[in-house]
């Protein structure tokens, strides 16, 4: 069956500061073939914050903590709130305060693996450093992050869905 095609644009990256941000989250490890069980996660903490009374102040995301795409990627699901206590369910975590590059992804979630090559070409054609370290286990990230705006079950149609993508710079 062939696969569909969607028009992907993007907004033009920028650098932006951001604030500290604390979060209810699950982390796990996955392949990039496996890696729609983590997203498929998302639901699952929006129902354990309505179950604690916890109101989400944010999209949901997934944060990028360890990546070696050949084999293994550790990755929290992730949504943003005012403050919580976790559980044996979910963690609570922070995500950290500091400059930003950002870029906004407009199209099917099929395309995010080409914005992140463009935003990371971008960002070396400017000289710019990660706050990311290189290890025999792959790129351990501070702070990398793919914000889903756009809510795929309140927008069905996946040409209107937006992404940002926060991937934090060193100091």
């Amino acid at each position: 069956m062939p696969r569909a095609v969607y028009l992907v644009m993007t907004t033009d990256p920028s650098i932006v500061t951001r604030a500290e941000q604390p979060y209810v989250g699950v982390r796990s490890a996955v392949t990039m073939e496996t890696i729609s069980t983590i997203a498929d996660r998302i639901p699952e903490l929006f129902g354990w914050l309505a179950s604690h009374g916890v109101a989400p102040a944010g999209p949901p995301f997934l944060r990028y903590r360890m990546i070696d795409m050949d084999r293994r990627l550790d990755i929290e699901a992730g949504v943003p709130v005012a403050a919580a206590t976790g559980d044996d369910q979910v963690h609570v975590d922070v995500l950290p305060a500091g400059r930003y590059v950002t870029l906004t992804h407009v199209g099917h979630f099929d395309g995010l693996a080409a914005t992140t090559g463009e935003l990371l070409a971008w960002a070396a054609g400017e000289g710019l450093t990660w706050d990311m370290t290189e290890t025999p286990d792959g790129q351990a990230w501070n702070c990398r992050l793919e914000i889903y705006v756009t809510n795929p079950a309140e927008q069905p149609d996946p040409a209107t869905w937006e992404t940002q993508l926060a991937f934090r710079l060193a100091d």
